[in-house]
């Protein structure tokens, strides 16, 4: 039988580091568990197997074997095995939600990653939960295991499971990460929701344009050079701007500087003076700025303040949250919050100097520092600041309803006034001629 070498946590918190004989891993997580114990490390010592007649029998022989062989395989085809793509949020909080409701209901683990491992799809998801699997049963902790996948358990997931694992409230910690989770996708929704329709129109509009200029304007071209009075000189722009696009291969640059922009957007963006100017250009945009600027305040409050309920040390939990907040000029603010406080200094303090959050946020925070519930205020702040990006929104959609309206209504006037104008100029010609 192989000998097990443990570290776990007993009921006051404190490290225990002893060895059992099991005859798998998840029998010694049982029997430490029976004890009282909450395990964070496990693995097999080497060398200690027990060897005799008894183990020479086929069946004997072949379960250590199985199970060695196992691991190794699973490791290996964590290893090898490359997927293309990502794991979406909606996915990650899911499988959050679920591991949160198999430990409250005290099952190992390594079980409810593997029940978990069997009903995922193929892709990376569920290599990456084969991959922590095997990582478990080997020995590594929760975390540890996860931290090896950072494409889909970014820093601030693997420090929250961390601080459960420490604390022995896993199931907890995991159901108050998927509620964080489910916020942050309930508000990525609805500003993504807000920006589809006028998305829509206009790609519509545009195509609707293009159109016509490529296939209906230049008959109308050679209907006009019959016409023996001279043109108006708005529709010779329509017509050079239709040659243009018919002739000149302009379809192409509007139907393709879309995806050059984002393209150039996207290759700045991975510069640190690049992000800089790209998220100052965001919050200078009037309404979406403003949308920008509270979400990520809601974002980073909200983030901090689970982390702090989380048991997590301050000074961490803000490095955490400066590199998960999405936004460089708070990346820095939270960077300058971070030295004042390892010089002892206060929170509300530095990110009142930098100016990039309101008044109220930092009075709130100031309260929840002198109160000692920190945490508790900013989750308060990411609450009232979720509501203020609802009403922006709206607001944002009450705003650009009529402005595309207008603007279609320009476009379609100026066409319309470009094509008729020719004829009403000739009709005025010929009554001179026949008057």
């Amino acid at each position: 039988m192989p000998t097990f070498q443990y570290e776990a946590l007993n009921a006051a918190g404190q490290s225990i580091k002893a060895e059992l004989e099991a005859n798998s891993s998840d029998e010694a997580i049982s029997r430490i568990r029976s004890q009282g114990y909450f395990p964070m490390k496990i693995k097999e010592k080497p060398g200690k197997r027990q060897k005799g007649p008894a183990a020479s029998t086929p069946a004997q022989a072949a379960a250590p074997a199985a199970g060695g062989t196992t691991t190794k395989k699973k490791k290996g085809l964590n290893e090898v095995s490359f997927t293309i793509g990502h794991v979406s949020l909606k996915v990650i909080t899911q499988f959050t939600r679920q591991l949160s409701t198999l430990q409250d209901a005290g099952l190992p683990i390594l079980r409810s990653l593997k029940i978990l491992h069997q009903q995922q799809k193929p892709g990376l998801m569920r290599d990456t939960l084969a991959g922590v699997c095997a990582d478990v049963e080997g020995g590594s902790t929760l975390s540890e295991a996860m931290g090896r996948h950072p494409r889909v358990f970014d820093k601030l997931y693997v420090n929250m499971v961390q601080a459960g694992e420490t604390g022995g409230v896993l199931d907890v910690i995991l159901q108050r990460l998927a509620e964080f989770m489910e916020k942050a996708q309930k508000l990525r929704r609805r500003i993504r929701g807000a920006m589809i329709y006028p998305s829509v129109v206009i790609s519509v509009a545009v195509l609707m344009v293009t159109g016509i200029m490529y296939f209906v304007i230049p008959k109308f071209r050679k209907l006009f050079a019959s016409f023996k009075t001279g043109l108006p000189k708005i529709t010779l722009y329509l017509i050079s701007f239709s040659h243009w696009i018919a002739h000149e291969y302009g379809w192409a640059y509007i139907l393709f500087s879309p995806f050059v922009i984002w393209l150039f957007l996207k290759i700045i963006s991975k510069t640190k003076p690049g992000r800089y100017a790209i998220d100052v250009i965001k919050l200078k945009i009037p309404v979406m700025g403003l949308i920008v600027s509270k979400g990520t305040i809601a974002r980073f409050t909200r983030t901090l303040g689970t982390l702090l309920s989380a048991g997590v040390p301050i000074l961490e939990a803000i490095n955490i949250t400066r590199e998960t907040c999405g936004h460089m000029i708070y990346e820095r603010a939270l960077q300058k919050v971070h030295d004042a406080i390892r010089e002892g200094e206060s929170f509300a303090g530095p990110l009142r100097g930098s100016r990039v959050c309101d008044a109220i946020v930092v009075n709130m925070i100031d309260v929840g520092e002198e109160t000692g519930d920190l945490d508790k205020m900013l989750m308060k702040i990411a609450d009232n600041y979720d509501e203020e990006v609802d009403v922006l929104v709206t607001s944002m959609m009450s705003i650009i309803e009529p402005v595309m309206i207008v603007v279609l209504g320009v476009i379609v006037g100026f066409i319309v006034l470009a094509v008729f104008l020719p004829y009403i100029k000739l009709l005025q010609s010929v009554g001179n001629q026949t008057g």
